[in-house]
């Protein structure tokens, strides 16, 4: 292994869940774990069922639609995919954040099985401790 990346996914605009998810697949590409820590409007994401509807951020400005319409066209894995195809190849756990499951009354039942269990942030927190790297998106 050649280190670890801890990544904290909070928007729930897609162009941030894609650059999360690339980041992702970018680092088990380098032979390192990846564990991601799923929150706030992100973990809306992860329902199985009622997800939001994509949008991008506003620095997208007039350009927001021609994006989602070119992602579309060039048939471009979702951000979710990009992730579960990164687990295929390494060492990817994804974690929801308990205190935001709880306030929507979500449990794991309710989020994609990729997400391997719901934790506190002072778990998360620990486990990144020892990371090469933690990004915030």
């Amino acid at each position: 292994m050649a280190g670890k990346v801890s990544l904290i996914l909070f928007s729930g605009n897609v162009d941030k869940l894609m650059a999360g998810s690339i980041i992702t697949s970018g680092a088990v590409a380098n032979d390192m774990d990846v564990d991601v820590f799923v929150t706030f409007w992100a973990l809306l994401h992860l329902k199985k069922s009622g997800t939001p509807p994509p949008t991008l951020s506003p620095e997208a400005g007039p350009m927001a639609q021609q994006m989602m319409k070119i992602m579309a066209e060039k048939k471009i894995p979702s951000w979710l995919d990009t992730i579960k195809q990164a687990a295929e190849v390494g060492n990817v756990t994804v974690y929801g954040c308990a205190m935001f499951a709880d306030m929507l009354g979500l449990k794991k039942s309710d989020l994609d099985p990729i997400v391997k269990d719901i934790i506190g942030v002072s778990q998360f927190v620990d486990m990144a401790k020892n990371s090469n790297m933690t990004l915030f998106i």
